[in-house]
């Protein structure tokens, strides 16, 4: 069954019990643009109001790549400066807390670039299965923006701190033999077995007590809880680089194919 969204950029459909969404703009690698923040967040949001979906598998059209992280193209319409970001994450918090509220099992099927706020996405996900050649990176230290406490949180739960913040101040990108030895995926697969190992897997998921994995879920959910904390410094960091003349530096060098150049302010 097919369910009908605000934009063909992400589809979603219900198949055996199992959820799917996908990311569907191969052309730009899965980029996320505005709209399709939109329609992750009611594809989410359909997913947990269905009560025949008990799991529910996120990834990527066209095989080669997951999501090459937001839309830079948009940025200097929509998210040119701190109060413009308030404005864009308040769409794109949409799609992160429909993710972040299933009580049922969440798979991050990753094929090719999982990059920035892809990779945010993939660590929204309980489970992570990537196909060999996969590539994980957060290059924000590249364009001059900041990341949430959030995201950066999980990244360090599931990888260790040193390990985050190699990640982050290198901006350097892992493939999967250490994505998988750091932890950040749970299998790496052959890329052409990907998808016919991840169906047998949710559907092994499916046929389970839903109770029980909910159960189980809100558990883990809770013990995570242990690094929450007050992120006002980290918001505010945050805004100074959106607001930065490095950040607009960032983004021009980005559309203009070049190698930035920082002042640090």
């Amino acid at each position: 069954m097919n369910l009908e969204l605000g934009t063909d950029k992400i589809l979603a459909r219900i198949e055996d019990g199992v959820g799917w969404i996908t990311i569907n703009q191969p052309e730009r690698r899965n980029a996320m643009s505005l709209a399709m923040w939109q329609g992750l967040g009611e594809a989410a949001e359909a997913m947990q109001a269905n009560a025949t979906v008990r799991v529910v598998v996120l990834h990527g059209a066209g095989g080669k790549s997951f999501a090459a992280g937001a839309d830079i193209s948009e940025f200097e319409q929509h998210r040119a400066n701190a109060e413009q970001k308030l404005r864009y994450a308040e769409i794109a918090s949409r799609a992160h807390r429909g993710l972040a509220r299933l009580d049922k099992p969440l798979i991050a099927m990753v094929q090719g670039f999982c990059i920035g706020g892809g990779m945010a996405l993939a660590l929204a996900a309980d489970l992570r299965f990537a196909g060999a050649g996969s590539r994980f990176g957060i290059p924000a230290a590249r364009l001059g923006l900041g990341y949430e406490y959030e995201g950066l949180a999980a990244l360090a739960r599931l990888v260790g701190p040193s390990t985050a913040k190699d990640m982050l101040f290198s901006g350097r990108q892992i493939e999967t033999d250490e994505a998988l030895r750091l932890g950040l995926v749970n299998q790496v697969l052959p890329a052409e077995g990907l998808k016919d190992a991840v169906r047998a897997y949710a559907a092994s998921v499916a046929a389970n007590a839903p109770l029980t994995v909910q159960a189980a879920k809100a558990a883990l959910r809770l013990f995570e809880r242990y690094s929450a904390a007050d992120d006002s410094a980290v918001a505010a960091a945050v805004d100074r680089c959106f607001d930065s003349a490095d950040y607009q530096e960032g983004r021009r060098a980005f559309m203009e194919k070049r190698t930035p150049t920082f002042q640090g302010r």
